[in-house]
């Protein structure tokens, strides 16, 4: 079931909305960047998703293929979202569930997860090695 949550950076200048479906699969991911920043997002659609302050206050990153468009705040280096554009669904926002605001540790733990090897662009698969991430 959707629910609108609140995501913000550590600091708390970047601040986000977004109509999310916590009873639905969330994803960890293999690839280069997921792996370093342990970046654990649920799937919002364009449709869904809200920048409620902070705009100016991110930094964009993006490699390889320059699909997909990583945010960072500019003064804690927390990444609230991602932006995905080549994706099974089209344009999505993945919020990093780390930085959702008024959820409970129990709420968490019950989140489902979905391994994928991005590392490989296996993305229908799961990798060999999955419990670190």
């Amino acid at each position: 079931m959707l629910k609108t949550y609140r995501a913000s950076c550590h600091c708390g200048e970047v601040v986000i909305e977004a109509e999310l479906d916590i009873e639905q699969p969330s994803f960890r991911c293999n690839c280069s960047i997921c792996r370093r920043t342990r970046f654990w997002p649920s799937v919002a659609k364009p449709e869904g998703f809200r920048q409620v302050t902070g705009e100016s206050e991110l930094i964009k990153y993006s490699f390889g293929s320059k699909k997909n468009h990583h945010f960072f705040c500019k003064h804690c280096g927390v990444r609230v979202f991602g932006v995905g554009s080549d994706t099974p669904i089209g344009k999505m926002y993945g919020v990093n569930i780390g930085c959702l605001e008024g959820i409970s540790e129990s709420e968490l733990e019950k989140i489902p997860v979905v391994y994928v090897d991005g590392r490989h662009d296996r993305w229908d698969s799961g990798p060999e090695y999955y419990k670190h991430l």
